[in-house]
């Protein structure tokens, strides 16, 4: 998939995103915001070998966010392997620090969304956010997902729980 809008394009990550990639990602406020499997601190070994499961995973797509030409940032769904949820798929997201605030990851979200609803042929995309990503719940609301609930201290996080709040776009 390659699609623009206003200056946000979604596209396939590459190797030569791997220097850039690796700054940004090497930031504890996007790590504060991602599940733990995504390491702090993030060297450019980890961006190889996440590239490179891009490249070949089969349960999920993810996009590298380019913003007026350079990398920003990435976007993805992942498909949850239950055969009841065969028409599902979780979002997961992050943008580099220097570009929040700018309006790119509510285009960024409106276009994978309607990649997963035209050409995947989802019905239903969700994410999980953490209570106190406030800009994140603002940007999937202003996108047009609805609040489906909390879950209690549902995820584990700078070793304190903390309640998750689950949003969803159904097409």
């Amino acid at each position: 998939m390659k699609t623009t809008e206003n200056n946000v394009t979604l596209r396939p990550v590459e190797r030569s995103d791997k220097v850039i990639f690796t700054q940004l990602a090497n930031n504890i406020n996007i790590w504060n915001n991602v599940r733990d499997e995504f390491p702090h601190p993030y060297t450019e070994k980890d961006a190889e070998s996440f590239i490179n499961l891009c490249k070949t995973t089969k349960n999920a797509v993810k996009f590298a966010i380019d913003w007026n030409g350079q990398f920003v940032g990435m976007i993805g769904l992942s498909f949850p392997q239950a055969l009841n949820y065969s028409k599902s798929a979780e979002l997961g997201y992050w943008i580099g620090e220097p570009f929040w605030g700018k309006g790119i990851g509510t285009k960024a979200l409106s276009e994978i969304v309607k990649f997963a609803f035209e050409e995947l042929n989802l019905k239903r995309v969700f994410a999980n956010v953490l209570d106190y990503n406030k800009a994140s719940m603002k940007m999937l609301k202003k996108c047009g997902f609805e609040f489906e609930g909390i879950g209690k201290s549902a995820s584990w996080k700078n070793n304190q729980f903390f309640d998750e709040y689950r949003f969803a776009k159904v097409k």
